[in-house]
């Protein structure tokens, strides 16, 4: 079909599953349909990573964002009862500074693209990848996870990063508790 392998099909279609949930996140009425959407979304990413052979962030992509961010605002929407009821308008009035955000993005990908990327090749991607040596994976996990926990290394951005969603869930749910006035109405 076109000269197209099964990994290239694979590939068009997990990417056109991603890109359509992704679009679902920011047009549904439903808060809560779009974090369903957005989880979903999410699961594309980490189909994606598989089958770049890059297992590690394909479940860090499932466990973190998943399991945790997606769950963490699904939480956070349902902990707010007058967000799960309520029928929200997905549009606002930045539509025309988001399109313009978005074209300029467009002509500056594509310019990218055109100019510094090399000649697509005839072969599959996937079987070009260069030979990595064994002993360069075998500590590399651990490696990360000392990383993670080492006072010198990561343990500051990732700290911070988990005081910044603690934040923001504290903050929704701030702005969407119901008013007095409302309340008594």
């Amino acid at each position: 079909m076109f000269g197209l392998e099964f990994d290239q099909i694979f590939f068009v279609l997990i990417a056109a599953v991603t890109l359509g949930f992704s679009v679902l996140v920011v047009t549904m009425r439903n808060l809560f349909h779009a974090a369903l959407a957005l989880m979903v979304a999410f699961l594309g990413v980490a189909v994606t990573y598989v089958t770049l052979g890059a297992g590690f962030l394909a479940m860090a992509q499932l466990l973190v964002y998943i399991g945790a961010i997606s769950i963490l605002i699904i939480f956070g929407i349902m902990m707010t009862r007058r967000i799960m009821s309520a029928e929200e308008e997905p549009f606002n009035g930045q539509a025309g500074l988001a399109a313009f955000t978005a074209v300029i993005f467009f002509a500056f990908t594509t310019y990218v693209f055109i100019n510094y990327w090399p000649a697509v090749p005839a072969v599959s991607p996937l079987a070009m990848a260069p030979e990595v040596d064994p002993a360069m994976i075998d500590n590399s996990v651990v490696l990360l996870g000392q990383a993670f926990v080492n006072p010198n290394a990561y343990v500051l951005p990732f700290e911070v990063a988990s005081v910044m969603l603690l934040a923001a869930l504290v903050g929704s749910v701030f702005i969407a508790k119901p008013r007095i006035q409302e309340a008594e109405a």
